[in-house]
């Protein structure tokens, strides 16, 4: 991963190294302030490779941007972005399309090559998740995905899918740290992403093969989120994520045969490590407590299912911290 953050230039010099350096060189726009702002901005930002894409998260103070026939002709990137707002909303505008906002948690798609301008709408500035695929790295080719200029999303129904694979990438890439930046995991969320973009955008049909994967996988990330969600529940049973997710039962438990654990395996593996991480953040709370918080039906149970898993009991996995090991 690469971060940077204007605090390493000096106060009167950020702007112009973020505008020439950072929004220029890195990202191929023009960025643009009032020259009596510059002191007091501020900006930072990571990057990450991952599954054949970069993922960008960046936060800055309020300026303008724009990319330019000319930005395009410098630096040509021939991707596709799938843009999550994070902040206040934003402003996207000098497209052959239409003007629009993005309010916070939407998602917007675009190509790298077609020109726009955007800016925040809030004093907070910008706060925005960038995913960037490379067009090559598609399988699903189309000269249409070269015209998608910058629109927001407006099918919901795909909104927490998308959350859920942006979530769930940004954890495998932490779990990852150390690993292959294009490990399965991260490919299929990727590849994901982008064709539930082209769903959203009519270059990919629903039910055809690729747009079938995109959805499986999607759903599976929403179906394990929920899961987190609703650990405490000990009634957190398979009808109720269905439910929840909008698909029968019998297809939630399709989704987990693909995966490395069944529905059952996934909500006591989830149980257990939050139960290990409440015991290491508060080392006094009793372990029935934590049993329960963590959704389990007894504490025998908690004991049973702890010993099977880490071959001590819980107890013993806490004394083992406290001293270090």
């Amino acid at each position: 991963m690469f971060r940077w953050c204007t605090n390493e230039v000096e106060p009167r010099d950020r702007f112009d190294y973020w505008r020439e350096v950072r929004a220029k060189g890195l990202f191929g726009v023009t960025a643009e302030l009032e020259r009596e702002r510059r002191a007091d901005f501020f900006g930072e930002f990571s990057l990450r490779q991952l599954g054949g894409a970069g993922l960008v998260e960046l936060k800055a103070s309020p300026y303008a941007v724009e990319r330019s026939n000319s930005d395009i002709a410098y630096a040509p990137g021939d991707s596709i972005c799938v843009y999550q707002q994070l902040g206040s909303g934003g402003w996207f505008g000098g497209m052959r399309a239409s003007d629009f906002s993005i309010g916070s948690g939407n998602f917007a798609t675009s190509h790298t090559d077609l020109p726009y301008r955007t800016a925040p709408l809030g004093a907070g500035g910008f706060h925005l998740r960038i995913l960037k695929i490379p067009v090559s790295s598609i399988p699903a080719q189309d000269k249409r995905m070269r015209e998608l200029a910058p629109r927001t999303f407006n099918d919901p129904a795909l909104a927490p899918l998308l959350a859920a694979c942006f979530a769930d990438l940004g954890e495998a890439a932490a779990d990852d740290a150390t690993a292959d930046a294009t490990s399965p995991v991260q490919t299929s969320l990727v590849q994901a992403l982008v064709h539930l973009a082209l769903i959203e955008r009519g270059i990919v049909r629903p039910g055809s093969r690729r747009g079938q994967a995109a959805l499986r996988t999607a759903r599976l990330s929403q179906a394990r989120r929920l899961i987190v969600r609703h650990l405490q529940n000990p009634d957190l049973v398979p009808t109720m994520v269905a439910d929840q997710l909008g698909v029968s039962v019998r297809h939630l438990h399709m989704l987990f045969e693909t995966a490395e654990k069944s529905f059952s395996q996934t909500v006591t593996g989830e149980r257990l490590k939050q139960s290990r991480r409440l015991m290491r953040e508060a080392p006094d709370r009793l372990i029935a407590d934590v049993a329960t918080a963590c959704g389990f039906e007894s504490l025998a149970t908690y004991y049973r299912v702890f010993n099977a898993a880490y071959g001590m009991a819980p107890g013993d996995f806490r004394a083992k911290g406290s001293d270090g090991g």
